[in-house]
């Protein structure tokens, strides 16, 4: 069984959170195997996490050059991995991949939070006459549980996530393949490769998001959520509604509401909101030779709230997030209320550092598509980018049952009153930045763009905010793109100002 995520994701791209790394120089078997004991306990709900045999660690980061396993030595470390392995109890055994980092051969072990934990393992892994004790993470380190921590693990026994569980609504066969290979070729996952000689059910076990026995495999609910296309058949009022209300009276106001997979959902709806709810005015201040840019609301600051409602919300209450853009406030609300682990003394001063995940395979998949920040970091991202722009701080909401969430973002005052203080300190004055787009980033948008309307190649380039003749890059993303399979004309004349560019379903 392959590893959705590569060796260069996990050291290069921070896709994964450094506590749910762990570096082995050389094999140990018994500092290995209490450590995938540990993240399989998962105490904090990360999702487990991954052991990596043959890179040296110094202070926390990677020490090169990378340390060499023998090719005559991998079988024999495998080998053992399966021997130690099994000494864990419940039974658990670890996704084990033979990779290479800088042409050199690296073990990657996966080790996801399990079903049926706690888990244990001796004490002296070598000696079966050792007592048996439990593992579990904390920051980086692996240490053996105290009475505390065991009890807690109990009572997570029969806690699984509801994100990670079988649906037994469902087939294998409602999940969607074409979804799948997006997905897989978004985060460049090693599970492409080879893709189109399995089947199914085979990919599927790789991406561990279907579970049970042989004669019973069912999708677990994050596969559904992310791979599936009427997610609202199994998750009802699984959609994100956006409202606009120009006046109290709520005359002509307009409704849409964004549905689908989770991901499309916060892509299309963040999306919209960039494209029509921010505005942006320009002030010019005298003896000042550089203007003051203001924005109604920070895109940064509500793409983090309403990726936090997305990331955070519970799938079994049967309510949508609703977005209220209204004349003087945007209001994003979501179900049920934050964990209560976050007091009110919390929610007064900003201070939202969850202790729990609610969804952490939900988590995983936004991670590695890089729709939501890991470790907390979200809030203060969003906070930054208010304070930045000189717009008032949100306003957080909930009740004292927690039942439910709801972000208040007031518009920046100078769309109000249409002036701003001439006494604008240089760190008030937002910079514009034009970054170029990379290829990955293009593409990803070509796909967006064609998922509702076939357009041309011209019309695309327009669309996504280009102008002039269609550049090189992007004819090089399109043909990219259409070698991988997932568009193509309507017809084999392509410089047609009528041929348009499907989206493969």
């Amino acid at each position: 069984m392959a590893i959705p995520i590569t060796v260069e994701k996990l050291l290069r791209d921070n896709v994964v959170e450094n506590e749910r790394i762990e570096f082995k120089e050389n094999r140990n078997p018994e500092s290995i195997v209490k450590t995938i004991c540990a993240f399989a306990n998962d105490i904090d709900n990360w999702g487990g996490g991954y052991i990596l045999i043959g890179i040296k660690e110094v202070n926390g980061k990677v020490a090169y050059p990378i340390s060499r396993i023998k090719d005559e030595e991998v079988d024999k470390i495998q080998k053992e991995l399966l021997r130690y392995s099994k000494l864990i109890s419940p039974s658990y055994l670890p996704i084990v991949e033979v990779t290479k980092y800088e042409n050199k051969n690296v073990i990657l072990i996966w080790c996801p939070g399990g079903n049926d934990r706690p888990y244990k393992t001796f004490k002296k892994v070598t000696s079966k006459n050792s007592e048996k004790v439990y593992y579990i993470r904390k920051f980086s380190s692996t240490i053996e549980a105290n009475e505390a921590n065991i009890k807690e693990l109990i009572s997570l026994t029969d806690d699984i996530p509801f994100d990670d569980r079988v649906n037994l609504k469902a087939d294998v066969k409602d999940l969607s393949l074409p979804l799948i290979k997006n997905y897989l070729w978004k985060i460049k996952s090693n599970l492409l490769n080879n893709i189109e000689n399995k089947e199914l059910l085979e990919i599927a076990k790789d991406l561990k998001i279907v579970d049970g026995p042989k004669e019973f495999i069912k999708p677990l609910n994050v596969g559904l959520m992310f791979f599936n296309d009427d997610i609202e058949k199994f998750f009802p009022y699984c959609r994100i509604e956006l409202v606009t209300i120009y006046d109290s009276t709520g005359q002509g106001m307009e409704e849409r509401i964004f549905q689908g997979p989770i991901d499309w959902q916060l892509k299309s709806v963040l999306n919209y909101i960039k494209n029509n709810v921010i505005a942006e005015k320009v002030f010019k201040i005298d003896d000042d030779a550089e203007a003051i840019r203001i924005k109604n609301y920070p895109y940064e600051a509500l793409e983090e709230f309403i990726s936090n409602a997305v990331y955070h919300r519970s799938y079994q209450i049967h309510e949508p997030i609703t977005i209220r853009v209204e004349k003087e406030q945007i209001e994003i609300t979501s179900f049920p209320g934050p964990d209560r682990s976050i007091t009110n003394l919390d929610l007064k001063n900003l201070n939202l550092k969850g202790r729990r995940y609610r969804n952490r395979r939900i988590g995983d998949f936004l991670k590695e598509l890089h729709l939501v920040e890991g470790r907390n970091t979200g809030y203060p991202t969003a906070i930054r980018a208010i304070k930045n722009n000189g717009s008032p701080l949100p306003i957080l909401e909930t009740d004292e049952e927690r039942t439910f969430f709801t972000v208040i973002l007031p518009i920046h005052k100078a769309f109000l009153t249409n002036k701003i203080s001439k006494k604008v300190n240089s760190e008030d004055k937002i910079k514009v930045s034009n970054k170029r787009k990379n290829k990955d980033e293009i593409k990803e948008e070509i796909l967006f763009k064609l998922e509702d309307n076939n357009l041309s190649a011209k019309k695309l380039y327009e669309a996504i905010g280009y102008s002039g003749n269609v550049s090189k890059t992007f004819r090089e993303c399109i043909n990219d793109l259409i070698k991988e399979n997932l568009i193509k004309y309507s017809s084999s004349k392509i410089n047609s100002s009528s041929n348009l560019l499907i989206k493969i379903k």
